[in-house]
């Protein structure tokens, strides 16, 4: 999607949430690709922290903005705008979760379609990772790691922790945007940040033999090299 306008984004970049949805509901496409940028990370980390896919998030969060684009006149400002918008986009994902449960328990088999595609792009991710500088292959290795055990915590913790330790939402936003009381946010928030440090060190501790290994690119590159060298030197008189 092409950045928008400086003129546009100046005459939209200052505008209150009533009136952003003001302008979205007179069909102004303008305000409404200003309001998804403004709230693409916030809807995607929601949904992918329920959903656990990247690709269904990506949906979601979609459905979410033709939903809006269609119905921000019932927004009356009661809230702010991106706490009404991840709200939908919750019970958008947790449709979309409760439907593919259903499937599953019709045909079994679709769990294992589902692992097999995972497996899939956890190994292109691999490739890709592999054939990048290694600087952003040891990010993206961080990322996964931290993506992956968010994905193993409970569903109850998963979206809690999603809002307050990435999106950086307060207490009380986070417990307005799940419907659930400002001390379960709490103690929700306490127990997914002990499970994730748990988590994470145990993965680092099992890792700890790997670190400066020569296997792979790193180890061809130095046999590589000295082969190379010895070759120059036995050819020069």
């Amino acid at each position: 999607m092409p950045t928008l306008p400086a003129g546009a984004q100046k005459a939209h970049t200052d505008l209150s949430d009533i009136s952003l949805a003001q302008r979205i509901a007179a069909a102004d496409t303008v305000a409404l690709e200003l309001l998804m940028r403004r709230h693409n990370q916030l809807l995607y980390r929601v949904a992918r922290s329920i959903l656990k896919n990247e690709e269904e998030a990506e949906e979601t969060v979609q459905d979410t903005y033709l939903q809006v684009f269609h119905t921000i006149e019932k927004y009356r400002g009661d809230a702010k705008l991106s706490t009404w918008l991840t709200r939908i986009t919750i019970n958008k994902a947790l449709a979309r979760a409760r439907k593919h449960k259903r499937r599953a328990e019709i045909a079994p088999t679709y769990g294992g379609e589902m692992l097999a595609t995972e497996a899939q792009e956890d190994s292109q991710m691999q490739h890709n990772a592999a054939s990048s500088p290694e600087t952003e292959a040891q990010s993206a290795d961080i990322r996964r790691l931290i993506e992956r055990n968010i994905d193993k915590l409970p569903e109850a913790f998963r979206s809690v922790f999603v809002l307050r330790a990435l999106e950086e939402m307060t207490v009380e936003e986070t417990a307005t945007c799940l419907s659930i009381p400002e001390a379960t946010v709490r103690s929700r928030y306490f127990r997914a940040r002990g499970q994730m440090r748990e988590a994470l060190a145990r993965e680092i501790d099992s890792n700890y033999e790997e670190a400066f290994g020569f296997a792979g690119n790193r180890c061809d590159r130095i046999v590589a090299g000295v082969l190379d060298r010895l070759a120059a030197k036995i050819a020069t008189p």
